[in-house]
């Protein structure tokens, strides 16, 4: 006959639960996998999954109740850890997007914007139609499976533990969020160079023949050479984006062993004093 334990049950629950909260983290902040658009119980019906696969190869698990109060801290530990590293190719996905943005605001299609489910706010058509053409490069180079393999190593390069984990690896993500800018204007930056040229010639058209209407003319002009410009460059967007995904990845990969070392203990304040060394010579006592 079977007999099972409360203490065997509370160690199928853990080895389940608490790498189920960390995939799950990361599957509801990671691009494509996290979608709006994806219905949740897609979701998590893959992050059952994936536990279920990974959950055999997880190191040994602390020996806490999973309902206890330390279980809970340790679950949302593991949360926390998910939607960081999900985050972290995120932020690849909103460097593409203000790519997009600056690219729409120099062509003078700051009104052309349409509501966007994923951000809940207003976007513009060049940083929606840019923000398609990362998915699907996203998917045509797997790089959703390699961020998934980059989650299960995880599992060995930051065990589930209940020691906290240090405030390093937050910094870095909120450093790693600098790519944003620098991304994103490396990405718009020939639309811009070409646009500040043909601005710089409708300045000078102007100024050579005052009756010329320069709205009337230089909409159309910024706005077609803006998507000559768009669609000259689209072929060779391949090489950029697949390196900020693969810069993504390896940041996913590098933010677990930061958080690996843990906070160092406090050293004590009263140290104890020095031995005095073998051959020193004992000093003269005070006449």
């Amino acid at each position: 006959m079977i007999t099972l334990s409360s203490a065997d049950i509370n160690i199928w629950i853990a080895s389940l639960l608490w790498p189920l909260a960390r995939i799950l983290g990361l599957i509801t902040a990671a691009p494509v996998l996290g979608n709006r658009s994806v219905p949740t119980t897609v979701k998590v019906s893959l992050g059952v999954l994936l536990a279920l696969v990974i959950a055999p190869t997880v190191p040994k698990l602390p020996a806490t109740d999973p309902m206890s109060y330390a279980g809970l801290l340790i679950l949302v530990q593991e949360m926390l850890i998910g939607v960081a590293m999900g985050f972290t190719m995120r932020i690849v996905f909103s460097s593409i997007e203000m790519a997009g943005e600056i690219s729409s605001l120099t062509m003078g299609l700051g009104f052309a914007s349409f509501f966007d489910p994923n951000t809940q706010g207003r976007s513009s058509a060049i940083s929606q139609f840019l923000a398609l053409v990362a998915t699907m490069a996203f998917i045509s180079i797997n790089a959703h499976l390699v961020l998934l393999s980059a989650l299960a190593e995880s599992f060995q390069t930051l065990p589930v533990s209940g020691i906290p984990i240090n405030g390093g690896g937050f910094k870095r993500v909120a450093d790693w969020g600098a790519r944003i800018f620098s991304a994103g204007l490396q990405l718009s930056l020939p639309i811009v160079a070409a646009l500040l040229i043909t601005n710089v010639a409708l300045g000078v058209l102007t100024r050579a023949a005052p009756q010329l209407n320069l709205f009337g003319i230089g909409f159309p002009i910024t706005l077609g050479i803006g998507f000559i410009v768009v669609a000259t460059t689209l072929p060779y967007l391949g090489t950029p984006l697949e390196n900020l995904f693969l810069q993504g990845v390896e940041k996913v990969r590098e933010f677990p062993r930061i958080w690996v070392a843990r906070e160092p203990q406090p050293a004590s304040r009263t140290a104890p004093p020095a031995a005095p060394a073998l051959n020193q010579t004992p000093p003269a006592v005070a006449q």
